[in-house]
């Protein structure tokens, strides 16, 4: 019977299981050697047109899909001199995009005074909300602030319905989202011609992959009107990277090899060449790069050479650097793709 990583007695770190269990998945040629097939002998970016930062691992909810293991008992939070390091490292390139990402990084105590900075470099702010988190005593009167600084504001909502949602994340977790979508939507996000942009995240509930992203969109748009009249502007369908939680759960739940499979067998090439990593770099909440978020997790910095400290940065070399891959980019790769801002082709 599998059992799930935590659980093993192996003299191993979880992560380092974690790294040897997606390369040794059953029935699965390495994810290098499709590329090279594809005509990918080695992916490479070919600018940095977003950073995405994680500024902390510490979360108010515990979900049952993440890949970032996040909590309310993570510890690990970016410090306000670290925040300065990227702000200088923005400084000194012209990437139009900053992505803020946790945990909740709203949890952050310098959350507000980082996306400041960040406003005053004439960046444009994306804040990866879990929705719940803008209810909470104490973060309440986020939504007015994210709304006076254009912020954009992406946010994980599983599904339409309470039973599902709850499912993935916890007990009340829908109410308190829809909560929070309704506040939203009274101070314009997600309406035309305010420009506050309020996108919805979808993820599979099981070891499945999303289905086609206009569809559930449509879903979507006519259920949250017609129950709550909720609008939003568009809906990102993700797929499971099989990382953290969730592979625990594929592999406690026995379905590990069959959704490795399905992801090696969706394998699109014009995913591939679209993949999210080629235009964007992550960083850390302790300041280390890496080519995705999905890495950053499995704490496989970048490579060949560059730079792996923000304090080191160098614009030149990382946005045309060699990316690290594995496995787990078969679940970036895999049907129609799937990057932070949901499938990369039509």
């Amino acid at each position: 019977m599998q059992t799930s990583l935590a659980k093993r007695n192996h003299p191993l770190t979880l992560l380092d299981q974690q790294r040897r269990t997606l390369q040794t998945a059953p029935g699965v040629e390495p994810f290098e050697s499709r590329m090279k097939a594809a005509g990918f002998p080695a992916l490479a970016a070919t600018a940095i047109q977003t950073m995405q930062i994680n500024v902390g691992k510490m979360c108010n909810l515990v979900c049952k899909h993440c890949h970032v293991d996040a909590g309310p008992d993570r510890k690990e939070i970016m410090t306000k001199q670290t925040m300065q390091l990227c702000l200088d490292a923005l400084a000194r390139i012209d990437a139009p995009i900053v992505d803020l990402t946790g945990g909740a990084p709203e949890m952050n105590p310098h959350f507000r005074w980082f996306v400041d900075r960040i406003v005053a470099l004439g960046r444009h702010v994306i804040d990866r909300s879990n929705l719940t988190i803008l209810v909470v005593k104490g973060f309440d009167d986020l939504p007015e602030f994210l709304a006076e600084r254009r912020v954009e504001i992406i946010a994980s909502l599983p599904y339409y319905l309470d039973k599902q949602t709850d499912a993935q994340r916890g007990d009340h977790v829908f109410e308190k989202s829809i909560r929070a979508l309704k506040r939203l939507n009274e101070l314009g996000y997600g309406k035309p011609d305010t420009g506050l942009i309020l996108n919805l995240v979808f993820n599979p509930i099981g070891a499945y992959l999303p289905p086609k992203q206009a569809a559930i969109q449509a879903d979507y748009k006519r259920e949250l009107k017609r129950r709550h009249d909720i609008v939003f502007n568009e809906l990102f369908a993700v797929t499971n990277l099989p990382i953290n939680r969730f592979l625990d759960f594929l592999i406690e739940s026995g379905n590990y090899q069959d959704y490795m499979q399905k992801l090696s067998h969706a394998f699109n090439p014009q995913a591939a060449e679209n993949v999210m990593c080629r235009t964007m770099l992550s960083v850390g909440w302790d300041g280390y790069l890496y080519d995705c978020d999905f890495n950053q997790m499995l704490e496989v910095p970048v490579d060949h050479g560059l730079p792996t400290h923000v304090r080191d940065f160098d614009p030149t070399s990382l946005a045309k650097r060699q990316i690290c891959t594995g496995n787990h980019c078969y679940g970036c790769t895999a049907a129609a793709g799937s990057s932070c801002n949901g499938t990369t082709t039509l």
